[in-house]
């Protein structure tokens, strides 16, 4: 990863854990009538992750019913069988939708490996005051440079081998230098080579960068680049349809 700055640690799973909770409440909350979408939508994730893993959902049905005969085991020797019944249920749905979500992020990062503009898709799902402009430049071999913006300024973010996005990167970094006059500006390249990050850890690469900006000053860098001119159009090639990753944890 060439980037300027470290930081702390993310929490990747939990972009889809938070999608899955949302869908289990918004389940229990819907009319009958709605439903079928959402058990429907479980079922598509179910199907990824059996598709990715076959022994994934194996392992979240196990995962929760290991939780819960480890609390009723515990109820039994404290005489507490009926309170740990109960504890124990909220506990294996918690595990089980913890390994459900863990596992579900995993297929969705292995569907966009490898695809052109997958960084944008992984990107466009973070939560938070974070603005993403997808391939503000390209190459004719479909190598990429992304644009983001939020609290740590602006981070520059590079699709392909690094013998190749090196220089896309250092022009961008000062085309980009000139409409930001003192921001600080970073430069990722996502890949599997040599000093790249990989697509599942961008998420969190980018939490860990430092908050340099407040919110106005983040806004105000949004506004001037917004009128910034693209070098190219995005080149023709199998971009990841429907690919948009959960929502992460929110930046705060």
């Amino acid at each position: 990863m060439k980037i300027s700055s470290q930081g702390g640690n993310g929490a990747g799973a939990f972009s889809v854990l938070h999608h899955l909770v949302c869908i289990l409440l918004s389940m229990a909350k819907s009319e009958d009538s709605e439903k079928p979408g959402r058990i429907k939508q479980l079922r598509m994730i179910a199907q990824i992750i059996k598709q990715a893993n076959p022994k994934g959902m194996p392992i979240v049905f196990l995962s929760a019913v290991g939780t819960l005969a480890v609390v009723v085991v515990i109820g039994l020797v404290t005489d507490y069988l009926w309170y740990s019944l109960f504890i124990g249920v909220l506990a294996a749905l918690t595990v089980g939708l913890i390994v459900f979500g863990q596992l579900a992020q995993k297929a969705q990062y292995s569907i966009l490996h490898g695809q052109t503009g997958a960084a944008a898709a992984v990107l466009q799902g973070m939560r938070g005051n974070w603005e993403v402009t997808p391939a503000i430049a390209a190459n004719r071999d479909q190598d990429l440079v992304h644009l983001v913006v939020g609290y740590p300024g602006v981070v520059l973010i590079s699709e392909g081998p690094g013998s190749r996005v090196g220089r896309m990167l250092a022009a961008e970094k000062k085309r980009v230098a000139r409409v930001v006059l003192g921001v600080e500006i970073y430069d990722v390249q996502c890949g599997d080579g040599e000093g790249q990050v990989p697509l599942g850890k961008l998420q969190r690469h980018l939490m860990k960068l430092p908050r340099n900006l407040k919110k106005p000053a983040v806004n105000e860098v949004k506004d001037r680049l917004r009128s910034m001119p693209r070098n190219m159009p995005m080149p023709k090639g199998p971009m990841p349809k429907g690919a948009r990753m959960p929502r992460g944890p929110k930046m705060r």
